[in-house]
């Protein structure tokens, strides 16, 4: 009494796809990682991280240059305008330009340098790029790069924003 079984071919077989499905996982994935990678770009923000340890000491002293001036900032963004009123306790304020550097978070791509014209004697006012949204580092400096005043807000602003020791640099 014996009872022959057909044998279905090994395609059929369950067994052979269930584990087969793991190791063709793996593989396509492994596919769209090695694609993921080669397409993307590796945006830093810093590049060269000794460099930047290094001038960290010229940085603060412009800070310290700043307090020593008394030098305090109101910006104001306005559409795609910015308006700067710069004060100083100890310093003559009319310079032939001010720069303000706008710093996107984590996309080095989005960054800005903005020349700011003046006005008047204590007024500077410059021209924004059209996709300044969200939150940015800001960082104004004087045409000899000898003080810096900086700070942080998000864009668009409804209020001004004070740059300098009597804001603690607030923002």
């Amino acid at each position: 009494m014996t009872q022959e079984n057909a044998v279905s071919p090994w395609y059929r077989q369950p067994w052979f796809w269930f584990l087969l499905i793991f190791p063709t996982a793996a593989i396509l994935w492994c596919a769209v990682m090695i694609t993921v990678a080669i397409n993307t770009e590796n945006a830093m923000v810093t590049d060269d991280y000794s460099k930047e340890g290094k001038a960290i000491n010229l940085e603060l002293a412009r800070d310290t240059r700043a307090a020593e001036l008394g030098l305090v900032a109101n910006l104001d963004f306005s559409g795609q305008q910015v308006q700067v009123v710069l004060t100083s306790d100890a310093a003559d304020t009319a310079y032939p330009y001010l720069v303000l550097q706008v710093f996107h978070p984590t996309l080095e791509e989005r960054d800005r340098t903005i020349q700011l014209s003046p006005v008047s004697e204590q007024d500077y006012a410059g021209q924004l790029p059209r996709d300044m949204d969200g939150r940015w580092y800001l960082d104004l400096r004087g045409p000899d790069n000898d003080w810096r005043l900086k700070g942080e807000m998000t864009l668009p602003a409804s209020t001004p924003l004070v740059l300098g020791a009597a804001a603690d640099n607030a923002g």
